[in-house]
């Protein structure tokens, strides 16, 4: 089950996960972020090893700030911590799971 992230848990849950992490930076006004979000919780559903990070960049302005998030939907595929993958904008199911294949 995806869980949101803030600041002030995003080492936590993210960086320091064991897990294959995917950061969803989103906007609750944006329609591309609302058409991305039933496809990661498929990969979610299908993977035990994934999760789903998400960050309202609207709320938590820090972390995409950090990160290099200027534009949302972005997805960042993380592994113990480290960046693995990138993904920006509304894509299909098979390119999310390609980059996590990839890593």
């Amino acid at each position: 089950m995806a869980v949101k992230v803030s600041a002030d848990n995003f080492v936590k849950e993210v960086l320091l996960s064991d897990e294959i992490v995917i950061a969803d930076f989103y906007s609750d006004s944006c329609v591309p972020c609302k058409r991305i979000s039933p496809i990661l919780s498929e990969i979610e559903e299908e993977n035990m090893e994934i999760r789903i990070a998400k960050i309202n960049v609207n709320i938590d302005h820090q972390t995409p700030e950090k990160y290099g998030v200027t534009s949302v939907p972005t997805l960042i595929i993380f592994k113990k911590g480290e960046e693995k993958a990138r993904i920006v904008g509304a894509v299909r199911k098979n390119v999310i799971t390609e980059a996590i294949a990839s890593i």
